[in-house]
């Protein structure tokens, strides 16, 4: 398989301190010739299920052979294994594994894993140190798989697909009359909610640009918000600070308010906890 020299990293370290500037000297230090692009830095602390997610979110979009590294990794330097995939649409992904390949193993697949080994596969002179993964086993590995100063196969011992940590996943229901999903993530600048609800359910409804629904939003049960709202092409077809459906950029349902956070205005959070229902209106 073709390599290509793109190298692309995710962290929540933020850029107020010298951390991602240290992994990008370890990478050109490997290779001059690297194109290293940032994902994003602003992950939330921890927060694993979104950095699953903002790779399934971007990773096909990139060439065969470009190499995605994502460090959050609350259990660094304990047993949590350090590992590198093969998707199946070819690009390769270095990571913990610490349920961060949740998202692209259900929704792109994974066709083979690696499990790197930590005392051998890192930076030179890095072996007395534990809390800095990022710089001396992740972005080194990176940088050595994506200018082909080592294959895939030689990366590390193979691993079972299966054996990859990965957290549950609530997939969505269908009925004539009603969809529940979940709230995935935020289109975080703007505050719009992505959801798990795919095209797919609004075209067996035969949804029309226009047509209302009814609108729910659950944490752990308890009703947070509730109403009426139109389903539009984009945000521009509701007035000011009304709420909208749509389809975003994955072709999922989004829901948002024109020129506001949905977010911020009805205190809506991420993950499985946060169910959303949508009902047809006779």
């Amino acid at each position: 398989m073709f390599l290509a020299d793109f190298l692309v990293v995710q962290s929540d370290f933020g850029q107020a301190d010298g951390a991602v500037s240290a992994m990008y000297g370890v990478a050109y230090q490997v290779s001059e010739k690297l194109t290293i692009s940032d994902l994003t830095h602003d992950i939330e602390p921890y927060n694993i299920h979104d950095a699953s997610y903002r790779l399934m979110q971007t990773t096909p979009y990139w060439p065969k052979g470009t190499v995605f590294v994502s460090i959050v990794d609350p259990g660094v330097g304990s047993n949590r294994r350090s590992v590198c995939v093969l998707l199946e649409t070819g690009q390769y992904v270095i990571t913990p594994d610490n349920g961060t390949l949740t998202f692209l193993k259900e929704y792109v697949g994974i066709k083979e894993a690696r499990q790197i080994n930590e005392a051998t596969e890192r930076l030179p002179s890095s072996g007395e140190s534990h809390t800095f993964h990022g710089r001396d086993i992740y972005i080194y590995n990176g940088a050595r798989l994506a200018s082909q100063k080592v294959s895939f196969e030689t990366l590390g011992s193979e691993l079972a697909v299966d054996e990859l940590t990965t957290f549950d996943l609530i997939k969505p229901t269908y009925s004539d009359k009603k969809v529940t999903g979940t709230v995935d993530t935020l289109d975080v600048r703007f505050g719009s909610l992505w959801t798990n609800i795919p095209l797919a359910f609004f075209k067996k409804w035969q949804a029309n640009y226009g047509d209302s629904f009814d609108v729910k939003i659950s944490y752990h049960g308890t009703l947070r918000y509730h109403a009426t709202v139109a389903y539009g092409r984009s945000f521009a077809q509701v007035a000011t600070d009304e709420p909208v459906l749509y389809i975003n950029s994955l072709l999922n349902v989004g829901l948002g308010i024109n020129l506001g956070s949905f977010a911020e205005v009805y205190h809506i959070g991420t993950g499985n906890d946060w169910q959303i229902t949508l009902s047809k209106l006779e």
